[in-house]
């Protein structure tokens, strides 16, 4: 029977490797007794396009996971490279992140964010527990898609993801 291995590599060392991924920005949003609820999340990904299936990964630690975990739908909102602000609001910590912001409730009331790339919202199936978050696994139910270019996310700031440069 074999040990598991122990890590090796540093905190500061993961960032830094992290960092070199590009990834999309989103805010996972819920509905907690009538009030909407929400964080800036980048730890999404597709699983399968038949059933539409996808992942988000929230650390356990944050102000919003219990209201996610409690929630049956969620809604992500993959943002515009024009809503830098929103962003920078999700990621924070203030008690109403939801004051100024245009937004509707999804089919099942969960926030869509206006003027998103993207938005989708999603029945949660399974909740996948790691030492440090959570990894809920979620059937779309509702997606939309806007004319907005992305905003993507690398080496620790944001880009216009419509700007990118084709490779030959």
């Amino acid at each position: 029977m074999s040990q598991l291995s122990q890590p090796t590599a540093d905190i500061d060392l993961m960032k830094q490797v992290n960092r070199k991924f590009v990834t999309g920005v989103t805010v996972i949003t819920a509905l907690d007794g009538g009030t909407p609820k929400g964080l800036a999340v980048n730890a999404f990904a597709s699983i399968s396009p038949t059933p539409p299936t996808v992942m988000v990964c929230v650390q356990r630690t944050s102000n919003t996971h219990d209201c996610l975990f409690r929630a049956d739908h969620l809604a992500i909102n993959i943002l515009s490279a024009a809503q830098g602000p929103v962003a920078a609001t999700f990621a924070g910590k203030s008690d109403d992140k939801f004051r100024d912001l245009a937004w509707r409730p999804g089919p099942f009331g969960s926030p869509l964010i206006d003027l998103s790339s993207a938005r989708m919202e999603t029945e949660i199936r399974e909740r996948l527990q790691t030492l440090t978050h959570t990894v809920f696994i979620c059937r779309v139910v509702h997606a939309e898609v806007g004319e907005q270019a992305p905003m993507v996310y690398s080496s620790g700031g944001f880009y216009d993801g419509g700007a990118l440069t084709p490779l030959p």
